[in-house]
């Protein structure tokens, strides 16, 4: 069960604090601490880090509802505990191995795309989508724009996380159960399968993306956020009618890149 505590409209921004918080709380610090509990495994919670996988799939607003509460009770609205982030890195891991067997990939191969997942899949993009949102966002989003209410760049790549899991847990592994067998058969059956599972993991990634932006108080008009479904659902009626499968090309991508 998630803490309920009500939420101090003082604390609705990322809030004033005086000179010797300040300094506990800068950004340097946070990444410091963070990087810190990094190296110490007894120190994570890897149960509570469970808990939010799982319920990512099943009520993401429960898990921002805990971000909430982390600000009002550590000022941060970013993970503070890398635990999530560890178990992550091994579901790509696990993820990218299955999938590189699928697609028949030898010991290297299967290594070149691990790397690929990881530093370009997942963490290249994150950089640039958090980045993006971070600054759209603050330009844009915020109700009052001053230096008290802001949108901490920490946070932004933590929804970015949040949203990458369901899409990679559906995209290489759930999907992985149905490639050869049906994806890539030749009949039209295989790319509305899987278009339609990349329609649901795209799908969870606006959504939990909105609810993530949605979550913080001082933004406004975050339902924008909710406008890229008009585009995705477009693309998935175009790719039907055409015939584009895209788990095909996504293998045939990937086989390229590490040949």
């Amino acid at each position: 069960m998630l803490p309920t505590t009500s939420i101090n409209p003082r604390d609705q921004g990322n809030g004033s604090l005086n000179t010797r918080s300040s300094a506990r709380h800068t950004a340097g610090a946070k990444r410091y601490k963070y990087l810190r509990r990094l190296l110490h495994f007894r120190h994570m919670d890897f149960e509570f880090a469970v808990w939010q996988m799982l319920y990512l799939f099943t009520s993401p607003q429960k898990v921002y509802r805990n971000f909430q509460y982390r600000k009002q009770t550590k000022d941060q609205w970013a993970r503070d505990d890398p635990a999530f982030l560890v178990l992550l890195s091994i579901w790509l891991c696990v993820s990218t191995i299955g999938f590189g067997f699928v697609l028949g990939l030898g010991f290297l191969e299967m290594i070149k795309l691990l790397l690929w997942v990881v530093f370009i899949d997942c963490v290249g993009v994150g950089l640039l989508i958090a980045t993006l949102m971070w600054f759209i966002s603050n330009k844009f989003l915020l109700k009052h724009p001053n230096r008290d209410y802001d949108v901490e760049w920490g946070y932004a790549f933590d929804v970015h996380l949040n949203a990458f899991y369901p899409l990679l847990v559906i995209l290489h592994f759930i999907q992985l159960f149905f490639i050869h067998y049906v994806i890539l058969s030749a009949s039209s059956i295989g790319y509305f399968v899987g278009n339609t599972f990349w329609l649901v993991a795209i799908g969870y990634y606006i959504y939990v993306t909105f609810l993530g932006y949605s979550a913080l108080p001082f933004l406004k008009n975050t339902v924008i956020l909710l406008y890229p479904f008009a585009l995705l659902i477009l693309l998935y009626v175009v790719s039907l009618a055409i015939g584009w499968n895209f788990t095909k090309a996504l293998c045939v991508f990937y086989t390229y890149r590490v040949k």
